[in-house]
C-alpha cells in the first residue's frame, strides 16, 4: 500500500508560486518540456484539480514557470552589477561573469532551459515570451556597454558578439564542469570584453 500525497492549503499568492517552482524542478529533473499535470501536482504535494485552478493549461503554468527562471537569472546578474560599483567596465564584467556563479551555472537550471527551449520550438507563444523577455534584458547591457564608451553604432553588434559568447560558455560550463571552470569562463569572457571596449577607446 502507497501513501497518498498529503494535500496543503496555501495563500492563493503563495500556492501559485509554489505551483511554479514545482513546475520547475520537474523541468529541471525531467529535461523535457511534456511535465503534466499530474506530474508537477505530484511534485507540489497538491491534487492536479488545484494546478488547473490556478493554470487552466499546462501552457500558462510553463509560461509562468519560465517568467519565474528569467526572473531568478535577472535578479541574480543585477545583483552583481550592484555589487561591483560605480565603475562602468567593472559594471559590465559583473553583468557577464554572474551568469557563470553557482546560481545560474547550475545543473538544474541547464534542465529547466533545455525543457524550455523544446518549448519555444513547439509553442508560439512560448516563443514569443522568449522574444519579448530578450528584448527586456538586451536594454540593460546595452546601456553598460554605452556607459563604457561604445558609439551608438557598435554597441548592437557588440551585445549581440557579447550575448553569444556567454551563453556558449555558460552551456559549456554546464556540461562540462570537470574542463572549464567558472573561473575560467570568467576569464575568458573577461578578456574579449577587454578587447570590446578597447576598441572603443
Amino acid at each position: 500500500m502507497t501513501d497518498k500525497p498529503t494535500f496543503r492549503r496555501g495563500e492563493p499568492d503563495e500556492r501559485r508560486l509554489s505551483l511554479i517552482e514545482a513546475a520547475t524542478r520537474v523541468l529541471a529533473r525531467e529535461r523535457t518540456p511534456g511535465a503534466s499535470v499530474r506530474m508537477i501536482a505530484g511534485e507540489a504535494g497538491v491534487s492536479p484539480g488545484l494546478v488547473t485552478h490556478y493554470f487552466p493549461a499546462i501552457d500558462s503554468l510553463m509560461a509562468a514557470a519560465y517568467a519565474h527562471v528569467v526572473a531568478q537569472v535577472e535578479e541574480s546578474v543585477e545583483e552583481a552589477v550592484a555589487a561591483a560599483g560605480p565603475d562602468p567596465r567593472a559594471r559590465l564584467s559583473a553583468f557577464v561573469t554572474a551568469n557563470f556563479g553557482p546560481k545560474i551555472a547550475h545543473p538544474d537550471l541547464l534542465g529547466c532551459w533545455i525543457a524550455f527551449w523544446n518549448l519555444v520550438r513547439s509553442r508560439p507563444e512560448i516563443a514569443q515570451q522568449r522574444i519579448e523577455q530578450n528584448a527586456e534584458l538586451r536594454p540593460r547591457l546595452e546601456a553598460l556597454l554605452a556607459a563604457c564608451g561604445l558609439a551608438k553604432q557598435e554597441i548592437g553588434p557588440a551585445a549581440t558578439a557579447i550575448g553569444a559568447l556567454v551563453d556558449g560558455l555558460w552551456l559549456e560550463l554546464c556540461l562540462s564542469p570537470d574542463q572549464l571552470s567558472p573561473e575560467e569562463a570568467s576569464s575568458i569572457a573577461c578578456r574579449h570584453l577587454d578587447l570590446i571596449v578597447a576598441a572603443a577607446v
